[in-house]
């Protein structure tokens, strides 16, 4: 039998008005437009020669001394070596610092200064999970 009854097809819009965010398959808008943006840390990485261990001894005291300076000026979060035997340095760099700041204490660093860092970039970091 038939029905004269009509039907009619809901549709979700396809994004969220305010942010144009997607709509999930559930229909649960995942609306971005309010949040402020995650803060912006920088990342120091350096490259070490291979023999880094070797070589670190006589600047090693200064290497530290300069980055737990940076620390004590609330400009520098953590730092250390990755790899073992180390094969780089990372340091992470609180968003306030300009990075005429992160290339200054690369240039004033006896590790950069005398030979024992290959290569090294700053690159932007942006938190999305954690503290």
């Amino acid at each position: 039998s038939s029905s004269d009854s009509t039907m009619i097809a809901l549709r979700a819009p396809a994004a969220c008005a305010p942010c144009r965010g997607p709509i999930s398959r559930r229909g649960a808008v995942r609306c971005t437009a309010s949040a402020a943006p995650p803060p912006k840390y920088y990342i120091l990485k350096y490259d070490y020669v291979p023999d880094i261990l070797e070589k670190r001894g006589p600047y090693r005291a200064e290497h530290i001394g300069g980055a737990q300076k940076a620390a004590d000026e609330g400009k520098l979060l953590m730092g250390g070596a990755f790899g073992d035997p180390p094969e780089g340095g990372l340091l992470l760099f609180k968003p306030d610092v300009a990075v005429a700041e992160i290339e200054a204490f690369v240039a004033a660093d006896p590790y950069v200064k005398n030979g024992l860092v290959t290569a090294w970039s700053i690159k932007p970091y942006a938190v999305v999970v954690g503290p």
